[in-house]
Parts: C-alpha cells; structure tokens; sequence
C-alpha cells in the first residue's frame, strides 16, 4: 500500500496533536499538602514541633512550581530558620497554595528563639 504526502502529513499531526495532550496533562504543578483541591489550595498546617519554649521569631522559605515543569527554591527548615536568626525551633508550620495546577508554592513557617 502506498502513502501519499497528505496521508502522512494528516498522522504526523494527529500523533503531534496526542502527544501535546498527553505532555500537558502530565506537567501539572503540584504541592505537597495534607488535602489537595485540583482547582485551589491554599492550606496551611502543622510540620514539626520540638520542647523548646518561646516562640518570639518567626522565619520563613519558599519554593515554587510553574506547570510542574519549573520548581526553584529552598524551603528548608534550615533556611527559614536563618532568615530570622532563630538557633531554638518551638515548632514548624507549611503553607502551601496551588492554583489550576498552574503555579504551586510551599512555604515553610519556623517559630522559635
């Protein structure tokens, strides 16, 4: 059986066309979270808590997604504790926010002396 030029311009656009599909539904930006809504989340809980006593600074860090494709950051306790100069951690909160699976953003939350 012999192919013409249009056959095989009309399946190397179909295959094309499902290949993009399948690429977009996979690349969803997603968070780590307790319970996640696919079309908003915005949600904040608890991570971690230590017997250290006080709680008068509070530090945070960042990290974000953009379409599951992108993530850049650092969200680590670590960080979020140096940003406000806390060496004693009472205890850990996350936030995290998504929206259409478009832009996710984890947020840490670090309390402490």
């Amino acid at each position: 059986m012999k192919l013409n030029r249009l056959t095989i311009m009309k399946r190397s656009t179909i295959t094309a066309g499902v290949v993009l599909v399948a690429l977009l539904m996979t690349s969803c930006a997603q968070v780590k979270a307790p319970l996640t809504g696919v079309i908003y989340t915005d949600l904040k809980a608890p991570l971690a808590v230590t017997d250290n006593t006080g709680s008068s600074k509070v530090g945070s860090a960042e990290a974000m997604s953009i379409l599951g494709a992108v993530a850049t950051g650092d969200a680590s306790i670590e960080t979020a504790a140096k940003s406000a100069g806390i060496t004693k951690i009472h205890h850990v909160d996350e936030h995290v926010n998504s929206i259409l699976g478009i832009i996710a953003k984890y947020k840490v939350v670090v309390y402490g002396e």
